[in-house]
């Protein structure tokens, strides 16, 4: 599998090409172009895994798998950058940053604590494990930051794209109660390694509210 960035920033995509009889798993709607010899089939991954993950983790109930031989390209919904990463045991990822991984890559959702729901991420996460390729799209830039053990860092809480399973977290109010009130941030988590935590440049949700604020402004409401 050779997989490449086409492009880098708000209209990032990837190229993935596949040998013959080589397979790889992607979010439906994530598929740009690809070679007429690649085929696609379309599973759930098991009936409790796809229900796990439309219900609990906000995605799709079904996923495609993509074969070579052929080259595939894709490109988040979003409008932000693409990061290629190596897994080699355990991630958590946003609902929205997931968009391919290798075949032995598995896809599943965890509960996150009613931390992860302070988080903007419902009370779910995307759990990715085992060993291959994964492809991850942000809101924006996407950033990487490896934490040592002990050292901690802190991102606010509509920010956050994955960070690996060793890596603890606690979710907190900004500063104190007037800070938290009227210094823009609300909530940031906490992360404390060892791992890697990856972060997006732009806010979604907070993105969305501004939608929201300035067409009531235009029709008049409220």
């Amino acid at each position: 599998m050779d997989i490449k960035e086409l492009h880098r920033g708000a209209f990032a995509a990837v190229s993935i090409k596949l040998d013959a009889g080589e397979r790889i798993k992607v979010e439906p709607g994530a598929m740009v172009a690809m070679d007429s010899g690649v085929k696609v089939e379309t599973r759930s991954g098991g009936i409790l895994k796809g229900l796990k993950r439309a219900f609990l983790g906000g995605e799709s109930f079904f996923l495609n798998y993509y074969e070579g031989p052929g080259e595939i390209v894709l490109a988040p919904l979003l409008i932000g950058d693409i990061m290629i990463l190596d897994l080699n045991g355990e991630m958590f990822v946003q609902s929205t940053s997931f968009l391919a991984s290798s075949e032995s890559v598995e896809v599943d959702t965890r509960f996150g604590g009613f931390k992860s729901f302070f988080m903007g991420e419902g009370i779910f996460l995307l759990r990715l494990s085992g060993n291959g390729k994964v492809v991850l799209g942000s809101f924006g830039g996407i950033v990487e930051k490896e934490l040592p053990p002990g050292e901690e860092y802190i991102i606010d809480t509509g920010h956050v794209v994955a960070f690996d399973s060793t890596i603890t977290y606690d979710v907190k109010a900004f500063g104190g109660m007037k800070s938290f009130f009227f210094g823009g941030e609300g909530l940031i988590v906490r992360m404390k390694g060892p791992g890697r935590v990856l972060y997006q440049t732009r806010n979604y949700p907070a993105f969305l509210q501004w939608i929201k604020k300035m067409s009531s402004r235009a029709t008049g409401g409220r």
